[in-house]
């Protein structure tokens, strides 16, 4: 077994996530489909959201099996495939979005055939010459990660681990040795969309994972409103929200998508 992170101390994921705590509050972090609506409006979305008060930004990969998704990110993704999206145009997008002054952590989320289709050394490789600074992949069990994260650490890039409500403790502990950035409880038995609140058996697994690391604890899957924001900072670190999000930018004509977006964080932080 492989145990390798990036130092907490130095990690830009992890300080931006625990700046926002010196604010009190959650740190926001949303996530955008590149290349949805289309290629040219990801960067200037990015940009928007970022300015809005995002606190690190999840960049989605498009795949056309995207199993963790539910209905409104898989439409988004599958609308980003249609209009051409390949790997080498979402390194395009995240060095454009760099090439603009953005700051703001940036991780990809994506599916791990694509990944190691493209070879792993190479895709973190490029990943870190374009600005990517973690990785999610949602197929990808920490048992089996070793390999990636030998590649991803190699190149200061944090591999960011997914854990569901059931998870077992012997999984918990595996995923939080090997996680840096931040670790990402799912707050659902089931896949990404909106809902009315945010599962309260979500605060029993962020308590699992505070026994086993010291980094970022962030909820995601279900959020989309600024009270589900502010319960998730009663106990975890950041709130991940992207079906919310994606349904915003989806909802009028495309050039309109940037400040819909902002609005949206927005409304989110109370800012």
């Amino acid at each position: 077994m492989v145990i390798l992170k990036i130092n907490s101390e130095k990690n830009k994921i992890s300080t931006s996530i625990y700046n926002a705590k010196r604010q009190g509050r959650a740190a926001l972090i949303p996530f955008v489909t590149i290349g949805y609506p289309d290629l040219k409006s990801t960067p200037d979305i990015v940009e928007s959201v970022c300015a809005a008060g995002a606190d690190v930004v999840e960049l989605g990969i498009p795949f056309s099996d995207p199993l963790a998704e539910g209905p409104t990110i898989q439409k988004s993704s599958s609308i980003s495939l249609k209009n051409g999206t390949t790997m080498d145009n979402c390194l395009e997008v995240i060095e454009k979005i760099r090439s603009r002054g953005v700051k703001v952590p940036l991780v990809c989320m994506g599916y791990y055939n694509p990944i190691y289709a493209r070879g792993l050394d190479n895709f973190c490789l490029e990943a870190a010459s374009v600005g990517v600074d973690g990785l999610i992949v949602a197929d990808l069990p920490a048992s089996e990660s070793d390999p990636l994260l030998i590649n991803a650490t190699k190149n200061n890039i944090s591999l960011i681990p997914l854990l569901a409500l059931t998870s077992t403790d012997e999984t918990i502990n595996l995923a939080c040795q090997k996680a840096s950035g931040f670790v990402y409880c799912i707050s659902v038995l089931g896949v990404t969309g909106t809902r009315k609140s945010v599962n309260v058996e979500v605060r029993k697994l962020v308590d699992k994972v505070r026994k086993s690391t010291n980094i970022p604890v962030a909820v995601g899957f279900g959020v989309s409103t600024q009270q589900h924001v502010e319960e998730i900072a009663k106990y975890a670190d950041a709130a991940v929200f992207g079906a919310a999000l994606i349904e915003q930018i989806g909802v009028d004509k495309i050039d309109l998508a940037p400040q819909r977006a902002s609005d949206f964080v927005k409304t989110l932080g109370n800012l």
